[in-house]
């Protein structure tokens, strides 16, 4: 039992870089164009959801050696990663709690976005979504080795 948890431990914390590094170092300028409010969104979003899956799929390839549940894992945490993402980004959906009016965005800072309570509310639900896929994973894993 003790080596089930100092695995499922270090897997967390696996995931853990792998999500700091995905969202925050990882994301370029171009990726935060996910939020535009157009179709011009799906590459942006696409190219840093694959970051996403990449990592995943790293990670499970490590710990499993199996290619086809490597696959599934990454394209499940890709697909996963793609739509919360687009739900919290886009004006139409949970993107529409900014501090300020969509013609004051325009000039707005990050740090003005940043002031809104609904907007942080949002933002603990993205990632809550994304810590506990990263705990299916880490089950799925653990179950197939």
């Amino acid at each position: 039992m003790p080596s089930l948890l100092v695995t499922a431990f270090a897997l967390a914390v696996a995931y853990q870089f792998k999500h700091f590094l995905a969202d925050y170092v990882l994301q370029s300028d171009a990726m935060m164009k996910k939020a535009n409010p157009d179709w011009s969104f799906f590459f942006p979003l696409l190219s840093h959801a694959l970051v996403h899956g990449g990592f995943t799929f790293v990670i499970a390839w490590f710990f499993l050696h199996h290619l086809g549940w490597a696959l599934a894992l990454a394209a499940g945490d890709t697909l996963i990663h793609f739509f919360m993402d687009r739900i919290k980004a886009s004006p139409r959906y949970l993107g529409r709690y900014p501090l300020r009016s969509p013609e004051e965005l325009k000039s707005a800072t990050p740090a003005q976005h940043r002031e809104n309570r609904l907007y942080w509310i949002t933002f603990g639900f993205d990632q809550m979504v994304h810590h506990l896929t990263h705990l299916a994973i880490i089950a799925a894993l653990l179950l197939l080795s």
